[in-house]
């Protein structure tokens, strides 16, 4: 019976006090609710236009809410729903009473003549129920924000939890006949055939990678991961740098474990080919002073935004990326790193389901704003352990998808993962089966590509500059340079130039590259 009724002893309807908790009644529509269990009623295919837009509680109305719940268990059952169907059902269950009785289900199926309109009307009775929703949840916050007892700071974690779990709810996505999917699908196939590279997402600028994955997919989660030293937010900021200072395409940058000063002087380092502890002491010589004032106008106007956060949230990464999206046309989104990020005012028996939940929740955030998403992530110890008895080659610490911290659902969530590996940082200077010499080099390995081959990708690193590049290149000398100060010229990395990383000398024990990222 709806709360805006009741019944005295004669049996007469009459009617209830009303609910005045909010100064007005709760979102309703009863006479909606009546015609939509009507259509229901009458109409055996109805249901199964409605099925994901309807649930018990979605009806305000207590005797809707039994009605409803009959009509889903015929239906789930493979049983027809009518009067007497749903009247029996709800004998069986002993509910009948309490939804009207048999008069009142023969006065609903009385109510339409067609179920023409019942999505129609169907979706008017979810926005009614996401009100109620978003009702209460404001309701429970404020009520908690006048007990002085409770933690303001654990408060807005639990709201922004709460709300999270309410948007995810209700955030539907109706099916799309292929047409228009071939179109678009052509159109990408037109725009990579007039590419000479054959790029058909954003660059990264190393082009041994790029001609493996077409550059960054739209709608892909990337997971680039790998053990302390390696080098692998060196890496996503190198791949940054190309994008938004090269290619001067919008890039947002997620930091948690350092502050934006520290990231640009990582950034500023690496285009200016200036060693970090001298960005960060000021020791610079009269010929990188020289080299900073010319290189340091490249980053002027980079569509790079960076937001140093921590202890991000999904909630609050959500909002902030729809927003980067929408007012400065991001194109890509960086997270550095997955396992600093929570699900805060939300529930988990451990950390790892924590984790899959963010992993999940960072794929369908790449899905929503059709933009790639990277997400850098950590490998626990057991790559350190293997390798340590006889097998010493290329391989023996090479990592591997299981080396995933809390991996279950980073894995499968993930639509490419990538491995930063340096065999130079364990001692090991030449690869056996090729011959290729490791110092100074990297290897990207791309162990899951859902959309094309795994591969290993080798580049060049320089540790001093936290800068990866193609394996081929190297940035000459300001003094012999033109305009086009710091133009690539061909030559191979390694050795030389006071290079640090040369010869037998570890990066670790260079200096370089040995804090935690």
């Amino acid at each position: 019976m709806p709360a805006t009724e009741r019944t005295n002893r004669a049996g007469k309807r009459q009617p209830a006090p009303i609910d005045n908790t909010y100064g007005h009644l709760p979102p309703q529509a009863l006479d909606v609710e009546q015609v939509v269990l009507g259509a229901l009623l009458i109409d055996a295919e109805a249901f199964g236009v409605v099925s994901e837009l309807l649930h018990p509680d979605t009806f305000y109305d207590p005797r809707h809410k039994q009605i409803f719940t009959a009509i889903q268990t015929l239906n789930m059952s493979e049983r027809p729903a009518d009067i007497i169907t749903v009247s029996e059902e709800l004998k069986k269950m002993g509910k009948l009473d309490e939804a009207g009785g048999a008069p009142y289900i023969i006065e609903l199926s009385a109510k339409v003549s067609s179920s023409a309109n019942v999505e129609y009307h169907s979706r008017i009775l979810a926005q009614k129920y996401m009100a109620r929703q978003l009702i209460s949840y404001a309701s429970d916050i404020e009520t908690k924000a006048f007990d002085e007892t409770v933690d303001t700071d654990l408060l807005m974690q639990e709201a922004e939890g709460a709300l999270f779990q309410l948007s995810q709810k209700n955030m539907k996505q109706d099916y799309t006949q292929i047409d228009p999917v071939v179109k678009k699908a052509y159109e990408i196939l037109q725009k990579a055939a007039a590419n000479s590279g054959g790029l058909t997402g954003v660059p990264s600028g190393l082009d041994d990678l790029d001609a493996v994955t077409s550059g960054w997919q739209p709608s892909d989660l990337v997971i680039i991961a790998g053990r302390p030293a390696m080098g692998k937010t060196s890496y996503a900021l190198s791949v940054a740098k190309n994008i938004a200072v090269d290619y001067r395409i919008p890039i947002a940058f997620f930091s948690l474990e350092m502050s934006n000063v520290q990231l640009v002087n990582r950034l500023i380092s690496n285009v200016c080919e200036i060693p970090g502890h001298k960005i960060l002491n000021g020791q610079l010589t009269n010929e990188e002073w020289a080299r900073l004032d010319q290189n340091l106008r490249k980053l002027d106007g980079a569509p790079l935004y960076i937001d140093d956060t921590p202890g991000l949230s999904v909630f609050e990464l959500r909002t902030k990326a729809r927003r980067l999206v929408k007012e400065k046309g991001v194109k890509i989104i960086m997270i550095d790193y997955l396992q600093l990020m929570n699900a805060n005012g939300m529930k988990f028996n451990s950390r790892q389901e924590e984790v899959s939940k963010i992993s999940g929740s960072l794929k369908g955030l790449a899905k929503e704003l059709d933009v790639p998403v990277l997400a850098l992530s950590q490998l626990n110890r057991s790559v350190e352990s293997r390798g340590d008895g006889d097998a010493k080659g290329i391989d023996s610490k090479r990592p591997q998808l299981s080396d995933l911290r809390e991996s279950g659902s980073i894995e499968q969530d993930a639509d490419m993962v990538q491995f930063v590996h340096r065999p130079e940082y364990y001692h090991i200077l030449e690869d056996s089966a090729t011959g290729q010499d490791l110092r100074g080099m990297a290897q990207i390995i791309i162990a899951k590509h859902r959309k094309g081959a795994t591969k290993d990708v080798l580049v060049s690193f320089r540790g001093e500059f936290t800068r990866f590049a193609n394996k081929n290149e190297r940035y000459a000398p300001i003094d012999n340079v033109g305009p086009m100060d710091g133009e690539i010229i061909g030559s191979a990395l390694g050795g030389g130039m006071d290079d640090p990383l040369a010869g037998d000398v570890p990066p670790s024990q260079a200096g370089l590259d040995d804090l935690p990222y």
